[in-house]
């Protein structure tokens, strides 16, 4: 059972189903035993003191300090109408925070607008405890549902988001954003893959305490899949064949390194794997898993 000062820790309501508290406490117990795991606390956050924090976090984490990604008078209008925003800490220092809203009609959904992780908690799972406290934290609003974009150029958020968690990819949007110049997207299209992450899901219940299973690009193409975007020699993408039944779309090992070091590679991967997807998923095929060694695996519906 859940302890019941990890329910109060997310402000647990109390009017729900058998089915639903049961489904509750294995969220609750997630949340804290990834928070535990990361070496974190995970906590929602209303004080103005703690929300500059987090703003100082995100311009730093996105070199934006004229230009924060988020405002202090943002966060403030959020909690005040009861939106989502919290922070994971280590000791008092801030390390990770993610901040999400609720959509039209209130209630029903939430998406979840921006997360970042300090690179001093890098590699320890932060931002996986503050997705998994963020789905607790909306289950005890009867929120079934929560969304959000990724870049999906960069391999391990699409690892975490589409296998870790077992979000399921929705939309293919194109320069969604408009150019962001910054110390991530520097001044280059933002494409983003819009994920829905259903909180009741028997997956992402599994995935949730470490059952999550993840595509091997090896065993699919055993399988008969074909290479849809591949890798040169010298790093560049390779376009290939787009009618198979399961198809491989590869995204290079380091975007924000080549970002960095050939802004003009950066762009032509870009522009491969928005063709791949967009081709793909056009055609009838629908992202169904991810290789953490950089492939998206594409199946055509029947």
């Amino acid at each position: 059972m859940t302890n019941p000062d990890e329910r109060r820790s997310i402000n647990v309501v109390t009017n729900l189903s058998e089915a639903a508290t049961a489904g509750l406490d294995h969220a609750v117990h997630a949340a804290s035993t990834a928070a535990r795991t990361a070496g974190v606390s995970v906590r929602e956050l209303t004080d103005l003191a703690e929300l500059n924090q987090v703003v100082d976090l995100f311009a730093t984490i996105w070199g934006r300090a004229a230009n924060p990604p988020v405002t202090i008078e943002l966060l403030r209008a959020f909690t005040k109408a009861e939106n989502y925003v919290a922070g994971a800490f280590e000791a008092d220092r801030l390390v990770g925070a993610c901040v999400g809203f609720f959509h039209a009609p209130a209630g029903d959904a939430l998406h979840s607008h921006i997360a970042g992780v300090s690179p001093v908690a890098a590699g320890r799972s932060v931002g996986f405890a503050l997705k998994l406290h963020q789905r607790a934290w909306a289950l005890t609003r009867g929120v079934s549902e929560i969304a959000w974009t990724f870049d999906p150029l960069v391999a391990r958020n699409a690892y975490v988001n589409l296998v870790k968690l077992a979000a399921r990819p929705a939309e293919y949007l194109t320069n969604f954003y408009g150019p962001m110049i910054d110390a991530i997207n520097g001044d280059q299209d933002s494409d983003r893959l819009l994920v829905r992450w259903r909180l009741r899901d028997p997956a992402v219940a599994r995935a949730s305490t470490g059952g999550c299973v993840a595509a091997v690009a090896a065993d699919e193409i055993a399988a008969g899949a074909v290479l849809a975007l591949d890798i040169a020699e010298d790093g560049s993408p390779v376009p290939g064949r787009l009618d198979a039944a399961t198809s491989l779309v590869a995204v290079p090992p380091d975007i924000a390194g080549l970002r960095a070091t050939d802004p003009d590679m950066a762009r032509r991967w870009r522009a491969a794997v928005r063709d791949a997807l967009t081709g793909l998923v056009g055609a009838g095929g629908r992202i169904d898993g991810f290789d953490r060694a950089g492939w998206y695996v594409v199946r055509r519906e029947p």
